[in-house]
């Protein structure tokens, strides 16, 4: 019996070592970059592409993608784990930083102050900004267009609190807009492009001389930690996506349209007002969106002050 027990146990303890090592060389066999993208951007070009995949299956991974309808769910997605790659505008991660997600800026897109706007109907009787008072606005909650109707109203003297936000994402506002539910709506491209062609939507302002407009690019602190080199070889990928994009906008807007459901001039109006090139975080870059940040804290946006420097990136490290 105890020659019995003895085997039986050596048994297990073999089964055990065999499960062990099969599922260690599973592990060792499945690393993955798991990367967040939203309808349209640089992101989609290099999914459409398919130049990233061969890149890094040279060090072992494979690469999954996965859609969001906008920022703030794609950084919560980050802040839970399920992605571990993505890129926002300027409002979303700073949300996300106030809620502990643990998020690294490790690249951004220059300033495209054009490519967001505060749209109203054609035939709507408001002129300016200032009429806004008392008006209802439809904008997606934490996106970046938040901080231009933010900063649009502060410019033309009116108080956030005396406007009545609606927050839809971009497909209900769309809804709302068109049918008079809401009085505005402020939005991005390739949206405000569609609008515009659509419906002929009036921009009462866009983001110039407001706000930036800036694209971040974001890895969780856990997957740059331990693999930096796999953030930088996607950063060499999309900086090669961006330099093609840049010198033929009009095969880029043939490749995107039909992905995105839109037609090949209204891409081609919304990648002429894109900006182009894929740089590493500056000082100058935290400055800005440290404004973002505390214009939001004084609104009590977020429910704590935050600071930019803690998760960005620098370059060399």
């Amino acid at each position: 019996m105890r020659r019995i027990i003895q085997r039986l146990i050596a048994a297990i303890v073999l089964s055990i070592g065999i499960v062990a090592a099969a599922v260690g060389t599973s592990y060792g066999q499945d690393k993955v970059v798991r990367i967040g993208y939203q309808k349209y951007g640089k992101l989609v070009l290099l999914k459409s592409k398919g130049t990233l995949e061969p890149k890094l299956a040279a060090d072992g991974y494979k690469v999954v993608w996965t859609e969001f309808p906008s920022g703030p769910p794609l950084l919560e997605a980050l802040n839970v784990g399920a992605i571990d790659f993505g890129n926002t505008g300027e409002a979303p991660p700073i949300f996300a930083q106030a809620a502990g997600a643990p998020i690294q800026y490790v690249a951004y897109e220059p300033p495209a102050p054009k490519g967001e706007a505060i749209l109203v109907p054609k035939d709507s009787p408001l002129k300016s900004v200032t009429e806004l008072k008392g008006k209802k606005v439809a904008l997606n909650k934490g996106s970046n267009v938040h901080y231009l109707l933010v900063k649009a109203l502060e410019k033309a003297g009116v108080k956030y609190s005396e406007i009545e936000p609606v927050f839809l994402a971009p497909a209900d506002a769309r809804a709302a807009f068109e049918r008079g539910a809401v009085d505005a709506w402020v939005i991005w491209d390739p949206f405000q492009a569609a609008a515009e062609a659509a419906t002929g939507a009036r921009t009462l302002a866009d983001g110039t001389g407001i706000v930036a407009n800036y694209q971040f690019y974001f890895s969780s602190k856990k997957f740059l930690d331990a693999n930096p080199k796999i953030v930088d070889a996607v950063l060499a990928e999309l900086s090669a996506v961006d330099d093609w994009a840049k010198g033929d906008i009009h095969a880029v807007a043939e490749q995107l349209a039909p992905a995105i459901g839109l037609s090949v001039p209204v891409v081609e109006v919304a990648l002429k007002r894109q900006a182009y090139g894929i740089k590493p975080i500056t000082d100058a870059v935290i400055a800005d969106q440290q404004q973002v940040a505390d214009a939001f804290f004084a609104l009590n946006l977020i429910p704590k002050a935050i600071k930019i420097s803690d998760v960005a990136r620098r370059p060399g490290s």
